[in-house]
């Protein structure tokens, strides 16, 4: 079955771009050219994933994030020309699954999309068929044994290390911001637990012996978060 993709963008032009951009690789989509509109289709007709534009004429798109969230866990792809920190990490932390700068390549997007409908594709897998192994490069994680491998060598992780490594893990592909990770881990938001995620990063980093300069796990999208490698 094709993938459904609602394309939410107020430009009409951008909206048939990206609609001829992803029906050539097989997708399904569908449009919106506002919120009203989009919160509509999503209850309508169940998308596998919402590519968003934030600039709307009848609402932000950030109230219009939290909106969906309280009615749907469809995946949203933020695809906007606001590029500031601040608005990235409000996006991701309202309920976006990933955020794209315009302009931005057609083969990120799509790379973006293939990320998202794996991930929703294993998450609907029984539960038994679950693999307690994951696996990325030379990476292993052994989450049944709490064990972490890099190249065939066991390496030792803190329990909050191991804690943050499990939660990139668990998101592989997506943008995790520091609050969003902070939260996971340490329980709230303070200056000193920001500082510790910088200071465990940076250890998990050195023991997964990364090299700072290209890293082969752990992605920094610079004022917002960290991601996983997806490959």
């Amino acid at each position: 079955m094709q993938p459904l993709i609602l394309i939410t963008d107020d430009e009409k032009s951008i909206r048939n771009f990206l609609k001829v951009s992803l029906e050539t690789q097989g997708y399904k989509c569908i449009e919106a050219g506002d919120g009203s509109n989009t919160m509509m289709l999503v209850a309508s007709n169940n998308p596998d994933i919402l590519v968003l534009d934030l600039g709307l004429p009848d609402m932000d798109g950030v109230d219009l994030i939290r909106k969906i969230r309280e009615i749907s866990n469809v995946p949203i792809i933020i695809v906007s020309a606001r590029e500031h920190e601040r608005e990235k990490v409000e996006a991701l932390d309202a309920g976006a699954d990933d955020y794209l700068t315009k302009p931005f390549s057609v083969s990120e997007l799509l790379a973006r999309l293939r990320v998202i409908l794996r991930h929703r594709a294993f998450s609907e897998l029984p539960e038994t068929a679950g693999d307690p192994l994951f696996r990325l490069d030379g990476l292993t994680v052994d989450h049944d044994k709490h064990r972490v491998f890099i190249d065939d060598e066991e390496i030792h992780l803190t329990p909050n290390e191991y804690k943050v490594l499990t939660i990139l893990v668990k998101y592989q592909g997506k943008v995790l911001t520091h609050r969003f990770i902070t939260e996971k881990v340490w329980g709230a938001i303070t200056s000193d637990d920001t500082q510790s995620l910088r200071v465990c990063m940076a250890n998990i980093r050195r023991k997964l012996k990364e090299d700072p300069a290209q890293p082969r796990y752990i992605i920094t999208e610079i004022g917002v978060g960290y991601r996983l490698a997806d490959e």
